[in-house]
């Protein structure tokens, strides 16, 4: 076999007879490169050459080696002086089922550019000249060819095996087993059948249609498996594959005199051997290749990644011309329950460790920020998404993170298809961001990006094997995996709090008062929307900034640390049971104070609803009462001691009303007035009103049960 580098640069005078019958690009210095990957018959030397991938290339003291050890005209010709161990040659002799699988799945997906793929079919087994060497491939395809071709054989094996099968053996029935008697006529309950020989024909079909089971569940070759046989799988077929096969056909192999059973002994023989010396006609020149290899490269990620077809009608070519390689929508890096966020993905094709260029990164924002423009055109437009993505918050005026990332290959460490290997890339460039304005994470112009390795050998063999259920499980845990690390990350740069305003704040009107100090600096991504992310830069330049903002939103809001993807609600709810007490509500500060003796009894009647009543008088304190309405935040029902006091914020803006125009299930607390003061409380949690002293505001006997209108100043005890 004859070894070649996709992109790497050769000396023509040292692979000029390995390059006859295929293109190259030839540089002035007398390099050349090969723009290809795959596999192809040199019917000169008579040989097949094998293509790798660039990826198995990796830079090390600025010499470009395959497997980061050899020099790749040092592993040209496998057949002389070959310096690979013996499982780095195994690795390559079986390589090409991979590329072949990954090419073909590629070739059949609509979706894709084909004019990339070059294909003649394979030559088959036969008589003629013999191969110096073959890949595993060849024998695979020998394998199923064979199935294909040979249907009539197996059934008339089969059928011959059959025959005469389960008749029964009078002689041996009537000597050995009793009969009962019926109507003067034997009847025997347990015939003898005849006996079955072992038959070795049936057995090489066994192994046979094994084989064919194996790698259909291995590479993802369609299985054609007709007959019906008792096969040998799972860790029986493992000491097949371990030798146990070879001992048992060459035990076997004098059972066979016709030319297809010889012919189908060879090919399991060589299978099990991984034989390198099959014959096999040499009459026409053979090829699988792939131009570009880093389009299916692509198509691996975006089928294993992304989504198909994209999400919300965009389109991957975007308005400016730019192509994105992949776009999902999942769980938000927050919490995820209100609504999912965008993920935009670049595969980048490099040789190991390369790295990235500031066009790609550059190019990669862009997206982010294109991707951001469409989700707003939508709902300016006043329509909605169909995926629930929406990234700008009317609240806060922030703008849900959309994690930006790359994915290159890697190559793990004895050639392990089965670790996907994802990992972040070396800390010195695994993350980049892109800000306009400081500490300000959900801010339309502060953009992510991070970078993964995933081992090349197991995304390419996912996608070989076009397993749909092995798909789905892989492109959920990956992007699961991607949430949390990302995450992880995010929580080393910026402290995360949940906060809640408390019972009487108007949170949209703190915001629209303190916009310059809270934007790009919250966002409301939660299933409970009066909970609010707050994100602040842990760096220590922005810590005496930070703490300033902390205690001023503290005054008005409950704060609490929580982390990303973390339930913000049992963490608020648990907050507001030790932390609710009094606090003045920008120009809300005012305190209704009703009478009401009974509270237990008359509670009832309006708890449920927070809908209240309260009877307005033409007095003195009812008038203050009516002056201060729009300050009016709060309720507190007392009986003229400390003692007995309960608190309540209101909702809304409170209303003076005729008796007549009163709804039918706002409870009244006195009757027969002709005005009342229309108020809704927040019954969802009751203040603590330790700190109030109702004996404070002053009355007179003609206005001890009457309402009164007081400012938490005047209450506070001191």
């Amino acid at each position: 076999m004859r070894i070649l580098i996709e992109e790497y640069q050769y000396d023509v005078a040292k692979v000029k007879d390995i390059l006859h019958g295929i293109d190259a690009l030839e540089n002035v210095e007398g390099k050349v490169s090969i723009h290809y990957v795959g596999y192809y018959y040199n019917t000169l030397l008579k040989d097949c050459v094998f293509i790798l991938p660039k990826v198995l290339l990796k830079d090390v003291d600025g010499h470009e080696l395959a497997f980061g050890k050899y020099h790749p005209e040092d592993i040209a010709n496998l057949n002389k002086d070959n310096p690979l161990s013996p499982d780095e040659r195994n690795f390559i002799y079986k390589f090409s089922v991979w590329i072949y699988r990954a090419i073909v799945v590629y070739k059949n997906d609509k979706r894709n550019d084909t004019d990339i793929v070059y294909h003649t079919k394979l030559a088959q087994i036969g008589k003629g000249s013999r191969r110096l060497s073959n890949t595993y491939l060849d024998i695979l395809l020998q394998l199923i060819q064979f199935n294909h071709d040979n249907q009539n054989f197996f059934f008339f094996i089969v059928k011959s095996l059959h025959s005469g099968f389960n008749k029964i053996n009078w002689t041996r029935t009537i000597s050995t087993t009793t009969a009962i008697i019926q109507k003067n006529s034997p009847i025997y309950l347990n015939p003898v059948n005849k006996k079955r020989q072992i038959n070795f024909d049936e057995e090489l079909l066994v192994i046979f249609f094994s084989i064919l089971n194996y790698i259909g569940d291995t590479y993802g070759f369609t299985k054609e498996i007709k007959v019906q046989f008792s096969l040998i799988t799972g860790k029986k077929f493992e000491t097949y594959l371990n030798g146990f096969g070879k001992t048992r056909l060459r035990q076997i192999k004098y059972k066979y005199f016709s030319d297809k059973a010889l012919e189908l002994w060879n090919l399991c023989y060589a299978f099990f051997e991984e034989a390198k010396t099959v014959k096999i006609n040499t009459d026409r020149k053979e090829y699988l290749l792939v131009k570009d290899f880093y389009h299916v490269f692509e198509a691996i990620i975006d089928e294993l990644i992304g989504d198909n077809p994209l999400p919300d009608g965009m389109d991957k070519k975007q308005e400016d011309g730019k192509i994105v390689d992949h776009l999902f929508t999942a769980k938000s890096l927050i919490e995820g329950e209100k609504s999912p966020t965008y993920y935009i993905g670049d595969s980048k094709y490099y040789k190991i460790g390369h790295p990235l260029g500031a066009e790609s990164i550059y190019k990669q924002f862009t997206y982010a920020r294109n991707v951001i423009q469409w989700n707003l055109d939508i709902f300016n437009s006043g329509k909605t998404t169909t995926s629930g993505v929406k990234l700008r918050d009317d609240l806060t005026e922030g703008y849900n993170i959309i994690p930006n990332f790359f994915i290159s290959a890697k190559l793990n460490e004895g050639f392990d298809y089965s670790d996907d290997g994802i990992d972040r890339t070396d800390r010195n460039r695994n993350k980049h961001k892109k800000i306009q304005f400081k500490n300000r994470l959900f801010d339309r112009d502060t953009l992510l990006l991070f970078h993964y390795d995933v081992n090349f050998l197991f995304v390419l063999s996912l996608y070989a094997r076009n397993s749909a259920s092995q798909k789905l499980k892989w492109k959920e845990k990956v992007r699961d995996r991607f949430r949390i690390e990302i995450q992880d990350w995010l929580q080393k740069d910026y402290d995360f709090y949940a906060m809640t305003a408390r019972p009487g704040v108007d949170a949209k009107k703190y915001f629209r008062t303190h916009f310059q100090e809270v934007i790009g600096k919250t966002y409301t991504p939660f299933s409970d929307d009066e909970i609010i992310s707050l994100a602040l830069d842990n760096s220590e330049e922005y810590k005496k900034s930070n703490d300033i903002l902390k205690a001023d939103l503290e005054k008005y809001f409950i704060v609490m640390p929580c982390k990303l993807g973390e339930n913000p609600k049992p963490i608020i709810d648990a907050a507001r049971k030790e932390k609710e007490s009094i606090v003045p509500a920008p120009e809300k500060d005012g305190i209704l104070m009703v009478m009401m003796e009974n509270y237990d009894v008359k509670s009832i009647k309006f708890l449920p609803t927070g809908k209240l009543a309260i009877g307005i008088k033409y007095t003195k304190e009812s008038m203050e009462i009516v002056e201060h309405l729009s300050s009016i935040g709060y309720v507190l029902f007392h009986q003229r001691s400390i003692i007995g006091q309960h608190l309540f914020a209101t909702k809304g803006e409170c209303k003076v009303t005729s008796s007549v125009d009163i709804e039918k299930d706002r409870y009244m607390n006195i009757k027969n007035q002709e005005i009342y003061l229309s108020i809704d409380l927040d019954t969802s949690v009751e203040l603590n009103a330790s700190s109030l002293d109702s004996t404070k505001k002053e009355f007179t006997n003609q206005t001890k049960n009457d309402a009164q209108y007081a400012s938490v100043n005047d209450l506070v005890k001191r």
